[in-house]
């Protein structure tokens, strides 16, 4: 389809470019008394936002959930938690190339985001002496042409849709020349940070239309955290995704202060389905250095998820509520009062591929490593071992 046929959603301005805003003492609505202690924090964990999306705030509210998500918390300088809390180094096969699971490999191609979300579980990409990302991806692209099993790929980092058009394309193009690889993913949040980044961008959307072929798609892996992030701004970058090719799911964490309630959970499940971008996963919040304001005890959690998928239709109550463990994605599939019962979605061992466990309920529990077996079926965690798929697992 070409660009003068791709319709526009009435009344929303294509064009807009945000402004990006790299310091607490740009924001004007930050009072004096906190802005120093904010300093502190942002020099551990970097602050980064744009004029559009810290307009989305309501000042006038302490508890506004897009300010908890953006906004820094002197909270987040508690000892707790660690930087990599599911052990990606261990899944890391060359720099910026992570491959957990047989069927899909993590290119991180950019360590840039948008702007840099509170509760992130890879901040510590975006510290200095951190060098887990790399601009060049060829040793990655040549692992992926090497393991014939790899049929998912997913640009990650920071922020794909951060970078230039010319380098995105130039990953789709090498990536459609490998026959195995069938879907292309793209996790990003720029939908909710900068609604304009594919609007504005006629080059990024022929890319779209080009690569995202009939039968080997490329998906938008975006994430909305908030119904309030739904702007008719961010509704028509959906659309211009949709239009130009592009298959729309969304993931978000469970977070305090932004979205651990049943009603608003099942507001943005709704209008994520309505848009055409419906819920694909709900992620039980990593164990994070920094991230002990955002956490919510898995119990609470599940029961949030559960009431909250009473509501809507059956697009808007599809997604999965899991945790990203160093040993696989772990389904929570239900509480009662004395126990939890998990079960491997995706697992990095081949053995625990679908295993069902039960758990003793603990009210406080914020991760699997905090819980305690119900019967001798679940063992106690114990790191499972670095897995070699260089010779492509079946």
């Amino acid at each position: 389809m070409a660009q003068a046929d791709v319709p526009t959603v009435p009344g929303v301005d294509t064009s807009r470019r945000v402004k990006y805003i790299r310091s607490v003492d740009q924001v004007p609505n930050i009072p004096e008394s906190e802005r120093e202690k904010l300093r502190k924090v942002s020099e551990k964990y970097v602050f980064r936002a744009n004029d559009y999306y810290l307009g989305l705030i309501n000042w006038n509210d302490p508890n506004d959930p897009i300010k908890q998500l953006i906004i820094p918390r002197t909270e987040e300088l508690n000892d707790w938690g660690e930087l990599d809390a599911s052990k990606e180094s261990l899944v890391t096969v060359t720099r910026g190339v992570q491959h957990k699971y047989p069927h899909t490999v993590l290119l991180l191609c950019n360590e840039v985001c948008g702007a840099y979300c509170r509760y992130c579980f890879r901040k510590r990409l975006f510290m200095d002496e951190n060098d887990e990302v790399t601009l060049d991806v060829s040793e990655g692209l040549k692992y992926i042409a090497d393991n014939p099993a790899v049929s998912n790929v997913l640009l990650t980092g920071g922020d794909p849709l951060l970078m230039s058009t010319r380098r995105l394309t130039e990953i789709f193009d090498a990536l459609r020349k490998i026959p195995h690889v069938r879907i292309i993913r793209i996790g990003s949040k720029m939908p909710a940070f900068d609604p304009w980044r594919v609007q504005r961008d006629e080059a990024l959307q022929e890319a779209f239309r080009k690569y995202s072929q009939p039968d080997r798609r490329i998906y938008l892996m975006a994430h909305f955290d908030h119904p309030r992030e739904l702007t008719a701004e961010a509704i028509a970058g959906l659309d211009c995704y949709m239009r130009n090719g592009v298959i729309c799911v969304n993931q978000c964490p469970l977070i305090a202060g932004i979205n651990d309630n049943a009603e608003i959970l099942s507001e943005l499940y709704q209008q994520l389905a309505w848009a055409g971008c419906p819920p694909y996963y709900l992620f039980q919040g990593r164990p994070t250095a920094g991230n002990e304001p955002y956490a919510v005890p898995i119990v609470r959690g599940w029961q949030i998820f559960h009431d909250a998928n009473l509501k809507g239709s059956g697009l808007a109550r599809r997604p999965r509520y899991v945790m990203s463990h160093e040993t696989g994605k772990i389904e929570i599939v239900a509480v009662d009062d004395a126990r939890i019962y998990l079960r491997y979605h995706r697992a990095k061992d081949e053995s625990d591929r679908g295993r069902f466990m039960v758990y003793k309920r603990n009210d406080d529990a914020v991760w699997m490593d905090d819980l305690e077996p119900a019967d001798a079926e679940s063992p106690k965690f114990a790191p499972s071992p670095v897995l070699d798929y260089v010779d492509g697992p079946d």
